[in-house]
């Protein structure tokens, strides 16, 4: 019983540093996962591997650790998901907070920093919203999820002027 535990243990241990390594270096590359999404993936495909099922002196390669590997998966997976529900300052701290990067037009460059992105990479974002140049950008906001949000000014209002009616006469 006691093994078990140690399996369970491992693998909860392996998920959260999984989670803070790409928190902390893969923020720019996810898209449409949130971090724990990937992470709970990544590592049910590798529930029955050894770094994760064997105890200090006697592997368990069995099919019962393997279980144990992902039922505890499973469960932490479903308990950060919940927690992270109710906390914000939870679901901030895993899964981020949206970063500005282009303010009326202009280029916040130490946010471009922060979150090691380059030019390039955002005039390409901006090309992808089909906006040409940053300045025509009204905001870009990089999103907890890794997408870039773009709101330009090439959307402007317009007020259409009115035609007059055409009057027929009728003879």
């Amino acid at each position: 019983m006691e093994s078990y535990l140690v399996i369970a243990g491992q693998s909860i241990g392996v998920y959260l540093f999984i989670v803070i390594a790409i928190r902390i270096f893969g923020k720019t590359e996810l898209t449409q996962l949130s971090v724990t999404d990937l992470v709970f993936i990544l590592l049910i495909s590798n529930a029955v591997q050894n770094a994760m099922v064997e105890t200090a002196g006697s592997p368990t390669n069995s099919f019962i650790g393997g279980l144990i590997a992902a039922s505890s998966l499973f469960l932490i997976n479903n308990l950060l998901q919940r927690l992270t529900f109710k906390s914000k300052k939870l679901r901030s701290l895993l899964q981020g907070e949206p970063v500005m990067l282009v303010h009326e037009g202009r280029i916040i460059k130490k946010h471009l920093e922060k979150v090691m992105l380059t030019e390039d990479e955002l005039l390409a974002a901006a090309r992808e919203h089909g906006v040409e140049s940053i300045d025509k950008i009204n905001l870009a906001v990089l999103e907890a999820d890794g997408n870039i949000s773009i709101l330009s000014s090439n959307f402007h209002h317009q007020t259409r002027k009115k035609r007059p009616h055409k009057v027929i006469h009728k003879q």
